[in-house]
């Protein structure tokens, strides 16, 4: 009985002091108080810090957008010229679509591709990619889309 006596007394306060554990000081030291004031001010430059990088993240994205679009139309031209001899390099991305083996529509190639379908030199020349796939036996085409064979 002597020791739950003992273990009584410890958890009622008689054990060893928090006093020495860190976040358990009874007064934290004056150097990490900070007037209010200069907490306020150093809040409004973190603000106006947070919307010129959001102000700057915008514009980078409109940038990489447009060089991705200036991307899309580099590498379909190829595709655009009726009499272009040479090699034509086919979009992986579409490659990577078809061989999902599910049927793709038009629209939604065009959705997964990121081209507007209003972009005619774009459509075409996604139209022009797939015929000569097709014409090489590795997709078939349906009225209601797509579908990769090879």
């Amino acid at each position: 009985m002597c020791g739950g006596r003992q273990a009584r007394s410890t958890a009622l306060g008689s054990g060893p002091s928090l006093a020495g554990v860190r976040g358990f000081e009874s007064h934290p030291p004056q150097s990490d108080i900070k007037p209010r004031a200069e907490l306020v001010k150093q809040l409004g430059s973190f603000r106006d810090e947070i919307r010129k990088l959001q102000e700057e993240l915008k514009l980078k994205n409109i940038v990489l957008d447009k060089y991705e679009n200036e991307l899309k139309r580099y590498r379909s031209a190829a595709f655009l010229e009726d009499d272009f001899e040479g090699a034509r390099r086919y979009s992986k991305e579409l490659i990577k679509i078809l061989k999902r083996g599910n049927l793709v529509d038009n629209y939604k190639l065009l959705e997964e591709l990121g081209i507007d379908p209003r972009e005619a030199d774009m459509v075409k020349a996604v139209s022009t990619e797939l015929e000569n796939l097709e014409a090489y036996g590795l997709i078939t085409s349906s009225p209601r889309g797509w579908r990769w064979v090879g």
